[in-house]
């Protein structure tokens, strides 16, 4: 194949075009390219106004959840109550509600289950889960 000829061909196919509607075109396709991209850019910027908004509202609800339970008096909650160490334990166990009987069966069952003995365990704190 001839590929002068062919390029001839094609070259004279084409419309030709001024140079001043070449620069309306080109003019027109980037006014085109700028308003999507500031369309783009108000969207983003009213997604973002939407979500800086939602987080002042929640922000706001928890500051004020927060001055009411402070505002309230605060329930007298029971004193942890310390078990004396025993020969052999691994410490003091901080009883939150529970008495020491129901402490003393909780510590039992649990070197049970594990098949630990009860000085060889160290218990923290327990607490009843109401």
């Amino acid at each position: 194949m001839n590929f002068t000829l062919l390029a001839a061909q094609t070259a004279d196919s084409g419309t030709k075009m001024e140079i001043g509607d070449a620069a309306i075109t080109a003019v027109f396709g980037y006014s085109v390219v700028f308003f999507g991209l500031v369309l783009l850019m108000c969207v983003l910027y009213i997604t973002g106004a939407f979500f800086k908004s939602k987080d002042a509202k929640a922000k706001a609800a928890l500051e004020s959840a927060k001055k009411e339970t402070a505002a309230k008096p605060a329930e007298a909650a029971p004193a942890p109550v310390d078990l004396p160490t025993a020969p052999g334990s691994a410490g003091h166990v901080k009883l939150h509600g529970v008495p020491d009987k129901e402490a003393a069966m909780i510590m039992a069952i649990v070197a049970d289950k594990m098949q630990t003995p009860l000085n060889e365990l160290r218990f923290i704190s327990i607490k009843e889960v109401k």
